[in-house]
């Protein structure tokens, strides 16, 4: 568990990731005036779920990121889930998740 816990800190923190496994962002996504940007990455054979949510505001581009525990057996997968996810967040949270 405590492996689990330091391989996602350093996920946030953006650190841990080798360049040569980078992947290439995927598309966004709008929804309801946010950007979805799936950022899957690799993880113990498979695909974590991660992405970043985005707005346009006055000052300037506030983004969330987020790391979920489930994992897919493809990138594709992984990001078409990311999508599911955002949106869930968006409707719960709405701009608190920029707090």
């Amino acid at each position: 568990m405590a492996s689990f816990l330091s391989d996602l800190l350093s996920r946030l923190a953006g650190k841990g990731r080798s360049e040569s496994r980078e992947e290439p962002p995927a598309e966004a996504v709008a929804y309801k005036g946010y950007r979805i940007r799936p950022a899957p990455y690799p993880a113990r054979g498979q695909f974590q779920t991660a992405g970043i949510i985005e707005k346009d505001f006055p000052e300037g581009v506030k983004e969330h990121r987020f790391v979920r525990a489930e994992t897919h057996a493809s990138r594709e997968d992984a990001a078409a889930f990311a999508v599911t996810k955002a949106r869930q967040i968006i409707d719960e949270q709405g701009d608190r998740i920029f707090s």
